[in-house]
């Protein structure tokens, strides 16, 4: 049964037509994912369907028995309750049930009165109807609903009874989606659902949907939950809907499959218009009334056909393109015993790591964990409260952060990037900016005025240009549509740099990396694989080991051997460092004896007995110690 249906939606906004034909049906039970580049309209439907805007021209029709919830991409929920008390706001009926309850047992409780006999049965039969009522709308299991949402969701029981309005804008948008789900409407409209959310509350959000009883859209650009949730997919593209059955999946093969048939049967068509209008010339050059006649009747014919639109291609991606002006050691970085914690709040201790060069590693963990602390402290903007950290040589650090917060609001996009890339000519700035999709006058839009996905890829540029050697990236790919993910996909496996990457997107995680740090508050724990490997061997521990075990190595062995590895690169690691400072020592007494040397050529030394006789003994002794370290260096290589 159809639920939901739009015919011929038109909706513009001045002369920029946003939608133009969009016609589609939503039958009851089915889950949907809306998708398209930003800025094709999505967003604009949803307001439409929900109406929250007016649209130009078309119809709408959604079934009135049926209730709509919606749940937009920027939502501010403003509330004086708490994160508990804003959600039994849901069960409002229930709770008034609850306080009749109450007040027919204070009644029932009262001594029985002969003489009021049909009161008391009267008080039996409606609290017994009510209990009946309030047992079949959920009563006895609201309250265990409400904590299995809000845990699903990434809530603790000590977050219940916080203030709504203490709360980030991450965190009240997860309200508001416990709010939406525990209300059940029976068409679901989610734009971008899995945005502030970690990779448990993600695939508890997946679990939901697909057992959720009514319709679902979902506008997102998640593949991995795409794939997971939905069995249909609409393309907004240019204005129209395109319809697919299947998910994200099975849509790009579906959709590879259509354009090959719409620009066959395009191609058909354009080489038989040709061909027609060729025997059209022909018969004119002839000149005769016949001919002519001939002409003319073909071409009638050729006005009457139905032309075939040339299919349109894929929206362009930016040109991303990640090198490195220099490159570095081997070992990039090297992370001992770190600590941070924040009064009695304990984001994690113990952390232990080793990267080397050209390792793509995916850095994952509970929201608030403290992953971007890390990268903070790596970048020595925080200080941790304990350990050992240590950057290799010639690493150069380039982050990405995901709240843009590096972006001056008041600066054009072209000064943005010019600012900090002042060697760059007109042509070549114009260049790059065009080839992240900033043309013309674009370029001269202030940065307050943009979208998030327009950050994103002005940051993306900048972080292109500065030919940084290891990448730390923090939620790269929220707010870009899957044609930039795909593009900053395919940039980070040609880059020959270091990359640690913060992410949700699983579809991003298992292109990319070829290890997971998985941080905890007692340390990080090492996966070497990517996304799907992790999960795997998370669900089944033993899996790889008994393969490994099966080539003929024990579980015990190569604990041992693991064991022995590592005090092997600890004893190597002390020795470089013990290396390192012994080359700071040499060249700070190769320094002190060329300016005793320089010392003695002066006339007010070498005139002067007494002076010159300590500055020569003072340089035999730093001669003396520079023969005797350049001798324990040699014995240390």
């Amino acid at each position: 049964m159809i639920v939901l249906s739009c015919n011929k939606i038109h909706k513009s906004f001045g002369i920029d037509v946003i939608l133009k034909d969009i016609t589609f049906s939503i039958n009851e039970g089915e889950k949907i994912g809306l998708i398209g580049a930003n800025g094709a309209g999505k967003s604009t439907l949803f307001k439409i369907l929900t109406s929250q805007m007016e649209y130009d021209s078309g119809e709408l029709f959604i079934d009135k028995s049926k209730k709509v919830g919606y749940l937009s991409q920027n939502l501010s929920l403003e509330s004086d309750n708490t994160i508990y008390g804003e959600l039994l706001l849901v069960f409002e009926e229930l709770l008034n049930m609850e306080r009749k309850m109450k007040t027919l047992e204070e009644k029932m409780n009262e001594p029985y009165d002969e003489a009021k006999a049909d009161y008391h049965n009267k008080l039996i039969k409606d609290y017994t109807t009510l209990t009946e009522l309030y047992q079949h709308r959920g009563g006895y299991t609201y309250k265990g609903e409400i904590s299995r949402v809000l845990k699903g969701l990434g809530f603790f029981e000590g977050d219940f009874e916080k203030s709504i309005n203490i709360l980030s804008g991450g965190q009240k948008t997860r309200v508001a989606l416990c709010k939406l789900l525990l209300r059940k409407p029976e068409i679901l409209l989610l734009d971008e659902p899995t945005n502030h959310l970690d990779l448990d509350a993600i695939e508890w959000l997946e679990e939901y949907l697909k057992s959720y009883k009514g319709s679902i859209v979902i506008i997102s650009h998640d593949r991995f939950f795409l794939d997971a949730v939905t069995n249909k997919t609409i393309e907004i593209s240019h204005g129209m809907a395109e319809i697919y059955n299947g998910n994200y999946t099975a849509f790009i093969d579906l959709k590879k499959k259509n354009y090959e048939v719409a620009l066959k049967a395009f191609s058909l068509q354009q080489a038989e218009i040709k061909r027609q209008e060729e025997i059209i010339q022909k018969y004119k050059s002839f000149n005769r009334e016949k001919s002519i006649k001939a002409a003319e009747s073909r071409q009638k014919a050729l006005d009457k056909i139905e032309r075939i639109e040339a299919p349109h291609k894929d929206q362009k991606a930016s040109r991303i393109n990640f090198e490195t002006k220099i490159k570095s050691g081997n070992d990039i970085l090297y992370v001992e015993e770190l600590s941070k914690s924040y009064g009695e709040k304990v984001l994690f201790t113990g952390v232990n790591v080793d990267i080397k060069r050209e390792n793509k590693i995916a850095l994952i963990g509970e929201n608030g964990r403290g992953k971007t602390t890390l990268f903070k402290i790596i970048m020595d903007e925080i200080q941790p409260n304990s350990g050992t950290k240590v950057l290799g040589k010639n690493v150069n650090i380039g982050y990405y952060d995901q709240e843009q917060s590096n972006l001056e609001l008041n600066k054009t996009i072209i000064d943005e990037v010019w600012d900090d890339f002042p060697e760059l000519t007109t042509t070549e700035i114009r260049t790059y900016l065009a080839a992240f999709l900033f043309r013309g006058d674009d370029v001269f839009k202030k940065i307050e005025k943009l979208s998030g996905g327009e950050k994103c890829r002005i940051n993306l540029l900048k972080l292109m240009l500065s030919q940084n050697n290891f990448l730390l990236l923090d939620e790269p790919t929220n707010h870009l549509d899957i044609v930039s993910r795909e593009a900053l996909e395919d940039a980070i496996l040609s880059y020959d740099g270091t990359v640690l990457v913060i992410s949700h997107d699983r579809y991003f995680l298992n292109k990319v990396v070829d290890k997971i740090f998985e941080l905890n508050e007692d340390g990080i724990k090492e996966y070497l694989g990517n996304y799907s490997y992790y999960i795997e061997k998370k669900n089944n521990p033993l899996r790889f080991e008994q393969e490994e075990q099966g080539s003929g190595i024990t579980k015990t062995q190569m604990k041992l051997d693991k064991k022995k590895k590592r005090e092997e690169e600890k004893k190597q690691r002390e020795v470089q460092k013990y290396l390192k400072n012994l080359e700071e020592k040499i060249a700070t007494t190769e320094s002190e004896i060329e300016k005793l040397q320089e010392l003695l050529c002066k006339e007010e030394v070498y005139s002067n007995p007494e002076k010159s006789v300590e500055v020569n003994e003072l340089l035999g002794q730093k001669e003396e110690l520079l023969s005797n370290l350049y001798e324990e260096w040699e014995e240390n290589l």
